[in-house]
């Protein structure tokens, strides 16, 4: 039986940053891995979504420049599109194995199920560790309708040969809006089926409605206050009946209602650990009720946001941790969150509706149209809420709805965590104009 210090399972950007690091300090560390070696977000998730997104993102700026500059404006090709996300995908699973072997960390291929605090077994092998880190992520929810099988996922929009020509997506989240805008923009007709009419919770409420009022211009259905009771499939189509007796026909039904813990082959029963159906339960130093086995990443019942770069910031402390350089409980810092669609929705910090009512803070929103930043590439909107502090004027929030609102976000979010003043940031000279150069007339 092989023994190591740690063994890892899991791949993802969380299991390889705690393997990378623990292994720098000279333990012996294995990564478990059941399906594709890197994980997700750059196999299945955010990174060839955002290839997709890259493509739609160009044309929006054609788009908006159409009778100022351009006649025309490009259509987007999908088996080519679909091509060149592939020359992205295709190699990661055997980079990402490669890299661990090359840094002298064992790779064991299969589903790992615990036989006691201290050992796995991996197909027929037994393995030993002094500590194990589960990092498994999450997998798609299927609601248990009738008809589920016919529901298609992320992954599988993820790998489409040929576009469908009409697209049911179920879900008022951030992956049903970010795949809908991407099928929208390529071609298809598209619906998006939410049980409310609160979509995007958490984000800014009347942002999100002005994101929305976009989407609906831009040809996107929304039916809220809806909800899939059934999926016939009809030949090589599928009748989708909502609960008003509506029905839709389309050639594909993708289910985007969020995510669950993949856990479930764990045993975790076996020996004893905590967990919900929201995911496994830890202490402020990612450990969990058995002295042995931490978790990491979105596999975690937590309500920090389960989002790649906190994954990864997880396992770096985790290797401070588990090697004796960290002794302090996990510090977040403030993260920001974004929706890519058309156009980009970004928060971070506090927004107005958990100040609202509260005389510590004021909430200024703006109209950035009109600014020379956004006027030459003739954005139409473009807005931004910003959060400070009264006593302070310390900046505590920002919301943005706009082509860069990934770029002003990212900005916001340094300037709340360093919680930076304002004359600060006016004493800097910044290239002009640019998105950074706008930060000093927001804050």
């Amino acid at each position: 039986m092989k023994k190591f210090d740690l063994i890892i399972i899991g791949s993802g950007p969380g299991g390889m940053a705690a393997a990378y690091d623990l292994s720098a300090t000279g333990k012996q560390v294995a990564v478990v891995e059941a399906d594709l070696w890197g994980g997700t977000c750059p196999n299945r998730g955010c990174e060839p979504k955002k290839i997709l997104y890259g493509a739609v993102e160009a044309r929006d700026n054609l788009l908006q420049l159409k009778g100022h500059g351009f006649d025309t404006t490009a259509e987007i090709n999908w088996r080519d599109l679909l091509a060149f996300k592939e020359t992205f995908t295709q190699a990661v699973p055997s980079e990402q194995k490669s890299g661990l072997k090359q840094s002298g960390i064992q790779t064991i291929t299969g589903t790992a199920q615990f036989k006691d605090k201290h050992t796995i077994i991996v197909g027929t092998e037994s393995y030993q560790a002094d500590q194990f880190i589960i990092a498994t992520g999450q997998k798609p929810a299927i609601l248990s309708i009738q008809g589920k099988d016919n529901f298609d996922t992320s992954t599988e929009f993820l790998n489409m040969k040929e576009l469908p020509e009409k697209i049911v997506f179920v879900g008022g989240g951030y992956i049903s809006f970010e795949l809908a805008n991407i099928a929208n923009s390529c071609g298809s007709e598209v619906h998006v089926v939410h049980h409310n009419d609160n979509p995007l919770k958490g984000f800014d409420a009347s942002l999100t409605k002005e994101l929305i009022r976009n989407l609906i211009s831009r040809g996107i259905q929304f039916h809220f206050n809806e909800s899939v009771e059934e999926i016939k499939k009809e030949d090589q189509r599928f009748e989708v009946r909502l609960t008003s007796q509506k029905t839709i026909e389309v050639d594909r039904v993708f289910c985007a209602t969020g995510r669950i813990p993949n856990v479930e082959s764990l045993n975790l029963e076996e020996i004893g650990v905590d967990y919900t159906h929201r995911g496994i339960k830890v202490n402020e130093n990612l450990q969990t009720n058995v002295e042995t086995i931490y978790a990491l990443g979105d596999c975690v019942d937590k309500n920090t946001p389960k989002l790649t770069p906190v994954a990864s910031f997880e396992g770096s402390y985790l290797a401070k941790f588990l090697s004796g350089k960290e002794n302090a409980k996990i510090n977040y810092p403030v993260i920001p969150t974004i929706i890519f669609s058309s156009p980009k929705l970004a928060q971070v910090g506090l927004t107005d509706k958990e100040t609202e009512e509260n005389e510590k803070y004021a909430v200024e929103s703006l109209d950035l149209s009109q600014w020379s930043t956004y006027k030459h590439l003739n954005e139409s909107l473009v807005k931004a809420k910003i959060v400070t502090e009264k006593a302070t004027g310390i900046i505590v929030g920002a919301t943005v709805l706009g082509n860069e609102a990934d770029q002003l976000i990212n900005l916001f979010t340094l300037m709340i965590n360093q919680r930076i003043m304002a004359d600060k940031v006016n004493e800097l000279i910044l290239l002009y104009p640019t998105v950074s150069s706008d930060v000093s007339y927001l804050y």
